[in-house]
């Protein structure tokens, strides 16, 4: 039987926070105003990453986004042992305080919310505390457009096939350029952003001309994509490319690890 990733990750993490430091202060004690915490004052959706520590590697690196719906992604890496990514998603819950939230799987895990950071917490519910405490700490990442790796995921309302090597684009605010990877050539361009008006345009986009037995109909279209789009709409780690009022033409989700 296959061992499962997910499964993996959440037990060695929780001993790794078990194991690393004593466990005090309880983080889910009862809040005296139910209407002033984390959950009702914070604007806690979205991407937090960190290392978090790890009994026989050099840490585990760590992205949780956690969505307004009440779901939850994350995303581990094993520093020093590969490049193998483990991955879970599902729900998460808050505990009666507002102050903690529980990410559903087989071993769950639960963060105490922080303004802009989650603090992972030990398997009894308590803070670690100490001089490894700042090492159970994810911050949040930055949710802008640019600077961010957008994997295409749907073109034309079509999901996009597996292939070799994933399509992509990373919009670089210095000399507002793109570049990415269209399914079987590297690609190149400009674009222009209106941020306020969730506006987008992009120039002539150039690509290295390689002929592959397999992306170059992905390609084709997502090229097509990106000389037609004129607006886009960002939530979290969702971006969609659109043209006018249409149905959306392209889909993009963050990658945080890679």
């Amino acid at each position: 039987m296959k061992a499962n990733p997910g499964l993996m990750f959440a037990v060695v993490a929780a001993l790794a926070v078990g194991a690393c430091a004593p466990a005090t202060d309880v983080a889910t004690a009862g809040n005296p105003d139910p209407t002033h915490n984390a959950r009702n004052a914070l604007d806690w959706a979205g991407a937090y990453r960190g290392v978090l520590p790890c009994a026989d590697c050099q840490g585990i690196e760590t992205v949780v986004v956690l969505a307004g719906d009440g779901t939850f992604r994350s995303q581990a890496k094993y520093l020093g042992k590969g490049d193998q990514l483990f991955s879970e998603e599902g729900r998460f819950a808050w505990n009666d305080a507002g102050d903690t939230v529980t990410l559903a799987g087989a071993e769950p895990s639960r963060y105490f919310v922080g303004e802009n950071r989650l603090t992972r917490l030990a398997q009894d519910g308590s803070r670690v505390t100490g001089a490894l405490a700042e090492n159970y700490v994810l911050t949040r990442i930055g949710e802008g457009l640019t600077e961010r790796y957008w994997k295409l995921v749907e073109l034309n309302g079509k999901p996009v096939p597996a292939l070799q090597r994933e399509p992509y684009m990373i919009l670089k605010a210095e000399g507002t350029r793109v570049n990415g990877f269209g399914g079987c050539n590297s690609f190149s361009g400009s674009y222009e952003l209106d941020e306020a008006a969730s506006r987008i345009r992009f120039g002539q986009v150039a690509s290295t001309m390689m002929a592959c037995t397999s992306g170059m109909d992905v390609e084709g279209a997502f090229h097509q994509v990106l000389r037609t789009v004129d607006n886009y709409s960002l939530n979290g780690d969702r971006l969609t490319l659109n043209r006018a009022r249409m149905a959306p033409l392209a889909r993009f989700e963050a990658v945080y690890l890679r």
